[in-house]
């Protein structure tokens, strides 16, 4: 199946396009969405240390509290209108840790507290919360399902 032949007014839209196409800073994108969500693991490895120090947790016990944390911080930080700057300037840097997921989930609150706590807030903030537990639950059995047939296979 060959695909079908442009028209010139095709071609020249095309090129027209090409003209007044923001060009993307992509290595200097990377840089700063790498920098400040290295930063951002900085803190919630910050704040995993305060539980083990202050609060007498373990490595293995500190990482609920820590990402618990991280969320509201990042809920809070949403709430007063930081995060939303941080997004900006960083991009992916702050939506891929966890406190992306803290972010994604009070702004669809925020965005439709106008319709009421019960159908705006509440039927609105777990839109993308649902979907990531959903897929997290799916995740994990999967994984469990994979080590459990390795383990009675005798690999691990």
């Amino acid at each position: 199946m060959s695909k079908p032949q442009k028209t010139p007014e095709q071609k020249k839209y095309e090129q027209l396009e090409k003209q007044y196409e923001t060009k993307r800073p992509l290595l200097k994108n990377v840089v700063k969405a790498f920098f400040v969500g290295g930063f951002i693991c900085l803190i919630g490895q910050a704040v995993t240390y305060m539980y083990i120090y202050y609060f007498n947790f373990t490595e293995q016990t500190a990482g609920n509290p820590t990402v618990a944390t991280m969320v509201f911080l990042a809920m809070l930080l949403t709430g007063f209108g930081v995060y939303d700057h941080i997004g900006q300037f960083a991009g992916a840097g702050s939506a891929v840790p966890v406190t992306g997921f803290g972010n994604a989930v009070i702004s669809a609150a925020i965005e439709h507290r106008t319709e009421g706590l019960v159908l705006g807030v509440g039927g609105n903030i777990f839109k993308l919360a649902g979907s990531v537990i959903v897929f997290g639950v799916f995740s994990a059995f999967v994984v469990a399902l994979i080590k459990t047939i390795l383990i009675q296979l005798g690999v691990i």
